[in-house]
């Protein structure tokens, strides 16, 4: 019985467009049971909402939830046959794998509660929006007891198909799946990639042209995403950035290895579009592009390795005002990028790359983590961590030194606030507090440097208005006058 059911559903599945064209349009004609306000060519329109069997939809392979995964298989020369069974139980994995906790919970709702969500279809059967719930409906009917309750999505059909008007699709799908707030968090890489295809296909371009961006496009990703226009130019620079890292490796158009990068991704875009050109003040006294350059491929390297130690590291390669990273410091940047370089000679060839294995990514992973591992030389620690650590030192060490200067300034400043004309800076106890402040400063600077301290004696003794000396002072005043000149006699003059 239950391969006599399974025929029946594969057949079904496997029915051509034309056929799930006209039977979707048999339910248009005669089944709606609500509307549902959708944005549709540039108006919010009330659309009616049918109940359309499972066995008639079809994935969308380019969905924005696993767009990073179907792009990279498909890079590697795989076909996905979305009305195949097969390419039908790819992309139900590949949506589950996206998020399976979230999906749990999902269909744990949907057991409890029905398909809540309204979706959007073509009408041939295309899922624009909710090829999640189809495919967790999918999951509830292995069960049996579910197969009559839910065999159905709850969905809009739009008037047209597929490929009759691709660009407002595009836009309708990108606002639902990726310009809502309450949307269900994506793949970070995802993103990226989804708004370099739109621009691609907005601009009939075969690649991001940084220096020339087409704003129309810009602004249409900006309202599509829900994102200002800004951000999406930072998606574009970022985006342009990964594939320059993938073409580094030799790893072109395979998305699933930007994973868990993100972070390092931006803060090098921003480092880059910082450096290169005019010269910055975050980084090293005349540094050029050439020095720019080893930094994006140190960067990549470190990319590569980044599930191997704690990604906060990366920032300091070059994150932040010179004195806390190695870029700001010409003499550190020369010794962690000649170690770095010198520890990539030592590593032996790689082995080529097999795009034809099984499982592209983990091949891939297991690849960069060889590479890593390979850097530890037989001991514990991988010389690039090494490397990182050992400069990060260093360049506390710097910080450290800067610290007396800084607060000297600050001492400086602070007394110079001092209202010295007032009369409570006559009373004593400050007058003390003053000599104490004093001899401080002329005690640590006898150390370091007699010969300021006797400059400063000379510069003292010609201030002195010895006309304007009061009378009581006088006596005083010579007597002190006669041990300063005896006292240099004996002690410098025969001394020295």
């Amino acid at each position: 019985m239950q391969s006599i059911k399974f025929h029946q559903l594969q057949t079904k599945f496997n029915m051509n467009r034309k056929d799930r064209i006209e039977r979707i349009q048999e339910i248009v004609n005669r089944e709606e049971f609500m509307t549902q306000e959708i944005p549709w060519q540039g108006k919010l329109e009330a659309m009616n909402v049918y109940k359309i069997p499972l066995d008639l939809l079809v994935y969308n392979k380019y969905n924005g939830r696993i767009l990073s995964r179907t792009k990279s298989l498909e890079n590697q020369k795989q076909k996905i046959d979305v009305e195949s069974d097969s390419g039908k139980k790819l992309i139900a994995k590949l949506l589950w794998d996206s998020k399976p906790d979230r999906n749990k919970k999902t269909l744990q709702n949907i057991y409890d509660f029905e398909q809540q969500k309204v979706g959007i279809i073509t009408k041939d059967g295309i899922i624009i929006d909710g090829n999640r719930r189809v495919m967790l409906l999918n999951e509830i009917l292995k069960d049996p007891k579910y197969t009559k309750k839910y065999n159905y999505f709850k969905a809009v059909v739009l008037p047209v198909t597929s490929k009759e008007n691709p660009i407002e699709i595009e836009e309708l799908e990108t606002k639902f799946q990726m310009g809502e707030d309450e949307k269900l968090g994506y793949n970070a890489t995802e993103k990226y990639l989804k708004a370099k295809e739109i621009y691609l296909r907005l601009t009939k371009s075969s690649k991001i042209n940084l220096s020339a961006l087409n704003d129309e496009a810009i602004k249409k990703i900006s309202d599509w995403m829900g994102e200002s226009g800004s951000e999406i130019r930072k998606y574009m620079n970022t985006m342009v950035l990964m594939d320059d890292y993938l073409n580094y490796l030799e790893y072109d158009g395979i998305y699933t290895q930007l994973d868990s990068r993100e972070d390092q991704f931006l803060s090098l875009t921003k480092w880059l579009n910082t450096f290169y050109g005019a010269e910055s003040k975050k980084g090293f006294d005349g540094y050029d592009d050439t020095d720019v350059d080893d930094l994006k491929t140190i960067a990549f390297d470190y990319l590569r390795i980044r599930n191997s130690y704690d990604g906060k590291e990366f920032r300091n390669l070059a994150e932040g005002n010179k004195d806390k990273h190695f870029f700001g410091d010409k003499d550190i940047w020369k010794n962690f990028s000649s170690k770095h370089y010198e520890t990539l000679d030592r590593i032996p060839e790689e082995e080529v790359i097999d795009f034809n294995s099984n499982n592209l990514e983990k091949h891939l992973n297991a690849r960069d983590k060889e590479f890593f591992d390979s850097s530890k030389f037989g001991k514990s620690e991988s010389e690039f961590i090494e490397n990182l650590n050992n400069n990060k030192t260093l360049v506390g060490y710097n910080r450290a030194s800067d610290a007396p200067e800084k607060l000297v300034k600050k001492a400086s400043q602070a007394f110079d606030a001092i209202k010295t004309g007032h009369s409570s800076f006559a009373k004593s106890s400050v007058q003390k507090l003053v000599e104490e402040l004093g001899t401080k400063i002329i005690g640590s600077l006898k150390e370091k440097s007699p010969s300021k301290v006797l400059d400063h004696i000379i510069n003292l003794l010609e201030s002195i208005d010895i006309d304007k000396i009061p009378d009581s002072e006088v006596k005083k005043v010579k007597s002190i006058s006669k041990k300063i000149s005896s006292y240099c006699y004996h002690n410098f003059d025969k001394g020295l």
